[in-house]
């Protein structure tokens, strides 16, 4: 079973090697690397070309946005199962893909999903937050719970019937990718109980409060796309009492 893990990057020389080689390390070797760049200007096509002979397809062009990015990406996956690694990001050790391969030799798993930490910019090692999951269950989503996105594993051809990213939402499309292919579509998913990422704290939805709140209005339509019914207070408020859980 091949698997198709692909990065998305745009201007970061700083730790877009890091995550290269957290890819390269994992002991599961059939692996399909896949690259996609916005069209990089500050050394990070560099580092890329640096690795190419290991990177099985890379491009370097303007996008329209990390989700179109995204979708280029998966558009050039020819693997059975495809997961996305973000450019600040690494795995967290090097039994990661190895484990989701083994739940997914299972052909009726159409998807999967673990924990993640996230971990202070200038320190792998410093966790700040554990996002621990949970097995899926419906009633859940409507309470503002949902799997880590960075560690959504999925087969190829759930996308090519259902649909990659919609680009008409800007900062919550991972969101609503996961809710459709999980309500509207009622996959087939299985929780993993391990920790598959470390991810960097810092990203563009937390960078500002106008973010925070574009993405949770965009999160809201996403519920509406896909017939989940929620009370916006207490669905937030139970989104926040879970970002507080994670934090002990």
């Amino acid at each position: 079973m091949k698997i198709s893990i692909i990065t998305v990057v745009l201007n970061n020389a700083e730790y877009i090697e890091e995550c290269i080689k957290s890819v390269l390390d994992q002991t599961y070797k059939n692996i399909e690397y896949i690259v996609v760049d916005g069209g990089s200007t500050d050394g990070t096509v560099e580092i890329i070309k640096k690795y190419e002979n290991k990177i099985a397809k890379w491009i370097s062009e303007p996008d329209r946005g990390i989700y179109d990015a995204m979708n280029k990406g998966i558009q050039l996956a020819s693997g059975d199962v495809v997961g996305i690694l973000n450019s600040d990001d690494v795995y967290y050790d090097e039994s990661v893909l190895q484990c989701i391969a083994k739940v997914m030799e299972n052909q009726s798993v159409d998807a999967c999903y673990s924990d993640l930490v996230y971990v202070d910019r200038g320190d792998l090692q410093k966790i700040v937050r554990y996002w621990k999951s949970c097995d899926f269950r419906y009633e859940l989503l409507k309470k503002g719970w949902i799997p880590p996105h960075p560690t959504f594993y999925v087969r190829k051809y759930v996308y090519n019937k259902y649909g990659f990213f919609d680009t008409s939402y800007r900062l919550a499309a991972d969101y609503e990718l996961m809710v459709r292919f999980l309500t509207f579509y009622k996959i087939n998913v299985r929780y993993i109980p391990i920790v598959a990422v470390k991810m960097r704290l810092g990203g563009v939805t937390s960078k500002s409060i106008r973010n925070i709140v574009k993405q949770n209005v965009e999160i809201l339509r996403a519920c509406r796309k896909n017939k989940i019914k929620v009370l916006p207070l207490q669905f937030f408020a139970n989104k926040f009492f879970y970002r507080l859980k994670q934090l002990y």
